[in-house]
């Protein structure tokens, strides 16, 4: 019976210590989604900025860039970087279908693992960090692929796939990059500004400013996501381990009451008998 009461403290012990970690997991995961929705807003000011400036200086006439017959689209897509956050890859990798010919840009190693398992070879490959001070930096590092996929004559289109996280739940978004739809920016007000670069070198400035900040806008709201994604499996873990951990408490109660009645029993016993 003391062995079978160790036992049990010691289940309840290592129960306890699982929650702590737990509960420590979601708080971080907590902090980062709450730094990475702070920090959107900014990306969108920035983005209108640039929005503004590119419909203050393009011509009248500007038209939308033709659908090619070939289009090689290219699709950028944000999973998951770290474990313990559902199905939050498989979600994305399901969403965009069966895509042979299409050249993929996948941010997030634990995506990279599911696509691999799924037999799905990416193009490029970049980690998502783990603290959104760096998102600037890999924009930067997808920028450059793009671009360089695209004076390759890989791809002439790129459309984004992210997660978004709203009214507590997540959902798929996809989004086009490039040829930047004009109809997105915002109508020309006065006259156009006076300009000392050459137009085309000036808006071609424009638009990769403008590439980057969707970018970024793209990539803060997926790793919000990740970690919202990270806080609903760890609520729910911890509601198992506090179900578990009543569960484990009740059967210590029982074994030590059972273990106090054998005991009376056995001192009454032994009175019994004594002459």
């Amino acid at each position: 019976m003391t062995e079978r009461l160790a036992d049990i403290s010691a289940r309840i012990d290592g129960i306890r210590q699982l929650g702590a970690v737990v509960n420590a997991m979601k708080g971080i995961a907590a902090a980062r989604a709450h730094a990475a929705r702070s920090q959107v807003g900014a990306v969108d000011s920035f983005a209108a900025t640039i929005a503004a400036a590119m419909a203050q200086v393009l011509p009248q006439d500007a038209a939308e860039p033709s659908a090619k017959g070939d289009a090689k689209t290219g699709l950028l897509l944000f999973c998951a970087e770290q474990g313990f956050a559902g199905a939050f890859s498989e979600r994305v990798l399901d969403g965009i279908g069966d895509t042979p010919q299409t050249r993929l840009f996948l941010v997030g190693t634990r995506g990279l693992s599911v696509a691999a398992a799924r037999g799905v070879t990416p193009h490029w490959t970049a980690p998502l960090p783990s603290h959104t001070p760096a998102i600037p930096k890999l924009a930067d590092q997808i920028t450059a692929a793009i671009y360089s996929a695209v004076a390759a004559d890989r791809i002439d289109s790129l459309d984004v796939v992210f997660t978004n996280w709203a009214a507590g739940r997540p959902g798929l978004r996809r989004v086009r990059l490039f040829p930047i739809d004009l109809g997105d920016l915002p109508a020309r007000t006065g006259d156009r500004p006076l300009m000392q670069l050459p137009e085309e070198t000036l808006i071609a400035s424009l638009g990769q400013d403008y590439f980057a900040a969707q970018v970024c806008k793209a990539a803060l709201h997926a790793f919000a996501a990740e970690n919202e994604a990270r806080m609903e499996a760890m609520t729910a873990a911890g509601s198992q381990i506090s179900r578990e951990l009543e569960t484990f408490e009740a059967t210590l109660r029982r074994v030590r009451q059972e273990a106090i009645t054998a005991e009376i029993i056995e001192l009454g016993s032994g009175a019994a008998s004594a002459p």
